[in-house]
């Protein structure tokens, strides 16, 4: 949103355990809505990437980004080295993400929009210096206003699919409880796990 500070914190409103605020760029408060797109895949911290990763570690700055893998020890910049030395408990690092998706959802109310792209699935981020091949086929793009059912759906779609490559995809979901963000997230408030898959 903002690569030059000063960055703003948005507060988490709902019940949290590990963050006190949300920190992002400053320009962040200069939209009044948000398309929020995501490729969906696996992810080497968070067992899977979505819309929720999105909301959380895609908005936030650098600090913010400290602050949520930190679970809310490390609040700096600076801090983005020693971070990756003094990692929190893997649930911990979790509901970090699902509280700071919470503050952006709260900050847009219902001027959101979400969009998980399943093409490409590798058990890996884009974010990777080297990522895995994709393992999996397409599956096709879900849309959707709730950042919770939209995730659960894509890991729903990827367990119920017939490719071979799923249980790798899933075990890297499962080694790291990725699913936790999702129950999380639900627990909050900000979205359910139920839903209806209509195609158009």
């Amino acid at each position: 949103m903002d690569e030059e500070g000063p960055d703003v914190e948005i507060p988490i409103k709902r019940h949290h355990k590990h963050l006190k605020s949300d920190i992002v760029g400053k320009n962040f408060m200069n939209y009044d809505s948000m398309l929020v797109l995501s490729h969906f895949k696996g992810h080497p911290m968070g067992g899977y990437g979505g819309a929720l990763k999105q909301l959380s570690i895609g908005c936030a700055s650098a600090a913010g980004k400290v602050n949520i893998h930190s679970a809310g020890k490390y609040t700096l910049a600076e801090d983005q080295d020693v971070v990756w030395t003094d990692l929190p408990e893997q649930n911990a690092f979790l509901e970090s993400m699902a509280e700071a998706a919470s503050a952006v959802v709260d900050h847009f109310q219902d001027k959101i929009v979400y969009v998980n792209v399943m093409a490409n699935m590798s058990v890996d981020c884009d974010c990777c210096a080297i990522a895995e091949d994709p393992c999996m086929k397409d599956i096709g793009i879900l849309i959707s206003t709730d950042p919770v059912a939209i995730d659960k759906a894509c890991i729903d779609l990827v367990k119920q699919s017939d490719d071979p490559g799923k249980e790798h995809f899933l075990e890297r979901v499962t080694s790291r409880n990725g699913e936790h963000t999702i129950d999380a997230a639900c627990e909050m408030g900000i979205g359910v796990v139920e839903y209806e898959l209509i195609d158009c």
